[in-house]
């Protein structure tokens, strides 16, 4: 008989999630408050949708910042991805120590810290060599380095579990390390890169406190906008943006967990196949 949970255990679980999820779904069913102000009801209405639609300062935010996530993680999976094989497959080389102690940095380094270091270090190469002017390149830059920081423990996790003997067999008839790496171990470590890749758009699409920082004149970023129209009281046009972004990274994470199952499954059952 398999074990179930207790009614106490049951009761925290559900009130965690009650707190987690319940205000999700009031903020959704206020972004069809046809009122002007949040606090009061005045009926079903899709205006607020619509009037999103046609503000170009927000449209225009939301796709700097899905470029600057897509860009972001994609550069941030491949570095992370080569820092955490240099980390697993090689264990003595010079400045090893270095390297783990930048891959874990940024993980604990405020954000404050982070955004000021990454305008000074902005500021000083503009006098110096003239490049980079602050907007999309100094974001993705500045995005980038803590990004990857977070790409490098999700695939090393999943890369020090991995199996070498099929790569070891792959290169003994024949294939080059690189083949054999990307035939072998690439696919098996597929969960770990969509998970680094998703969750660095995540941190990419989300942050506030580096991209305030680091961008320039005509390169607000979404949380940029969100913040600064915040700061005046909340609309509620920024409910129907924020309904809309709940329910794409709901959708995306679904997808994500659903691709990722059918991908571990169908490794168990390769590795089953083999023994057999």
């Amino acid at each position: 008989m398999p074990e179930r949970l207790s009614p106490l255990l049951m009761s925290i679980l559900a009130i965690g999630i009650a707190i987690l999820y319940i205000p999700m779904l009031v903020l959704i069913g206020y972004s069809f408050n046809a009122s002007a102000l949040v606090s009061v009801w005045g009926g079903f209405s899709t205006t607020w949708y619509t009037q999103l639609l046609h503000n170009d300062q927000i449209l225009d935010a939301a796709w700097l910042s899905l470029k600057i996530g897509v860009v972001v993680s994609t550069v941030s999976v491949i570095l992370g991805t080569l820092a955490a094989i240099s980390l697993v497959r090689f264990k003595r080389f010079r400045s090893r120590l270095l390297l783990t102690g930048m891959v874990n940095a940024p993980l604990v380094m405020p954000e404050i810290v982070t955004g000021i270091t990454q305008l000074l270090l902005f500021v000083s190469m503009l006098h110096l060599f003239g490049w980079p002017h602050r907007g999309f390149m100094t974001i993705v830059i500045a995005h980038v380095a803590f990004c990857t920081a977070y790409a490098t423990i999700t695939v090393q996790s999943r890369l020090q579990s991995a199996d070498r003997s099929l790569e070891e067999a792959a290169m003994d008839l024949g294939a080059g390390p690189v083949r054999a790496f990307v035939d072998t171990t690439l696919p098996g470590i597929a969960p770990a890169l969509a998970s680094s890749w998703l969750l660095s758009f995540t941190l990419s699409l989300d942050d506030l406190v580096i991209s305030s920082f680091v961008s320039g004149p005509g390169a607000s970023t979404l949380p940029m906008v969100i913040f600064s129209k915040v700061k005046l009281g909340v609309t509620p046009d920024i409910n129907a943006l924020a309904s809309l972004i709940i329910c794409a990274v709901g959708v995306c994470v679904l997808l994500a967990g659903y691709l990722m199952r059918r991908t571990e499954l169908q490794r168990v059952r390769d590795a089953q196949l083999s023994e057999q």
